[in-house]
C-alpha cells in the first residue's frame, strides 16, 4: 500500500512531575532531510533517536522535537532559609555600625541577595525516564505513520482514477488508428492521380505505402504503455516504500504517451494523446508525495 510523506504525530507522556512531549512533523523529499529540536536532558541520545527516526520513517523532510514541561510546584525555587538568615543578620550589624536605616521591606531586599533562591535541575538521565520517553518517540511516530497511511489511501485512489482516465484514452484511439490507415492510402493515390501524366509502379507504390504505414504504426507503444499501467498498479500494492519506483514507471508512460503522439498525424488521435499527458502530469505531480 502507498504511503505519503506528508505526516503529523503527538504524543505525551508523564514521568514523575514530568510531562514529556515528543512531536513529529514530515513533508516530501527526495532523501530522509531530518531536523532535530531536543531538550538538553536528552541530547546524549540524539544518535540514538536519529536512528529510530530514520529506521522507521525511511524518507521525507522530518522535524522533530522533544521537550519537557514540568509540575509548577517541583519547579519552583528553593529557598536557602540559612544563607537568608545570614544576609538578615550582616544587615542589621552593618546597619548598627555605620546608622544606615534597616530595611523597610526585609523580604524584598533579602529575597534579592545573590543565591537565595536556587532551582535544582536534574543532570543524569535516569533509565527510567529514557525508556519512557522511547515509548513517546515510538507512540509519535505510530501516529506520523497512521497519518501517512491515510494520505497513501488517498493518493492510491487519485493514482487509480487517473489510469483509468488514461486507459479509456488508450482505448478511444483505435477506431482513429484503423481509419488513417485507409485515409493516408487514399490521400497519396489522390495525390498521385493529378499529376500530369504521372506513371508509376503499383507493386512498388503498394511496397512503399506498407513501410510508411509501419512508420506511422503504434501498436507497440500501445502495448509498452498498458504493461506500464498494469506495473503501475501492481506496484502501488506493494507492502514497502515505492514513491521512486512509482515515478520511474510514470517516467517511462511518458516516453510512451510522447511517441504515440509523435506518430499520430491526425487531430484526433492527437487530442486524445493530450488528454493524457494531461492525465499523466497530474499522476507525476502527487507521485513525489509518496514514500
Amino acid at each position: 500500500m502507498i504511503q505519503s510523506m506528508t505526516g503529523y504525530g503527538k504524543a505525551v507522556l508523564t514521568y514523575g512531575e514530568k510531562k514529556i512531549n515528543v512531536e513529529v512533523k514530515s513533508l516530501n523529499s527526495k532523501t530522509m532531510d531530518l531536523s532535530t529540536r531536543i531538550a538538553p536532558l536528552y541530547r546524549e541520545k540524539e544518535m540514538e533517536i536519529r536512528q529510530m527516526l530514520t529506521r522507521k520513517l525511511v524518507r521525507g523532510k522530518v522535524d522533530f522535537s522533544i521537550w519537557i514541561e514540568k509540575d509548577e510546584v517541583a519547579d519552583a525555587a528553593t529557598i536557602n532559609a540559612a544563607l537568608v538568615d545570614n544576609y538578615y543578620h550582616q544587615i542589621r550589624d552593618i546597619a548598627a555600625k555605620t546608622g544606615i536605616p534597616e530595611p523597610q521591606d526585609w523580604f524584598y531586599t533579602l529575597l534579592r541577595m545573590p543565591d537565595v533562591t536556587t532551582r535544582v535541575e536534574a543532570v543524569v538521565l535516569e533509565p527510567e525516564e529514557w525508556a519512557v520517553a522511547c515509548q513517546a518517540i515510538d507512540a509519535a511516530v505510530g501516529a506520523l505513520i497512521d497519518f501517512r497511511h491515510q494520505e497513501g489511501a488517498a493518493l492510491e485512489r487519485k493514482f487509480n482514477e487517473k489510469i483509468d482516465n488514461i486507459e479509456r484514452l488508450l482505448a478511444s484511439i483505435e477506431p482513429f488508428e484503423k481509419a488513417r490507415v485507409q485515409k493516408i492510402r487514399e490521400q497519396i493515390v489522390k495525390g498521385l492521380e493529378q499529376l500530369p501524366e504521372a506513371s508509376y509502379d503499383k507493386n512498388r507504390l503498394e511496397q512503399e505505402l506498407i513501410y510508411y504505414i509501419e512508420k506511422l504504426d503504434i501498436s507497440e507503444e500501445k502495448q509498452r504503455l498498458t504493461n506500464h499501467l498494469k506495473y503501475f498498479r501492481e506496484t502501488m500494492a506493494e507492502n514497502q516504500a515505492n514513491g521512486k519506483k512509482l515515478g520511474f514507471i510514470a517516467q517511462e508512460m511518458g516516453r510512451e504517451i510522447n511517441t504515440t503522439g509523435s506518430k499520430s498525424n491526425q487531430a484526433e488521435m492527437q487530442n486524445i494523446v493530450v488528454k493524457m499527458k494531461d492525465e499523466l502530469e497530474q499522476i507525476k505531480e502527487q507521485v513525489l508525495n509518496a514514500l
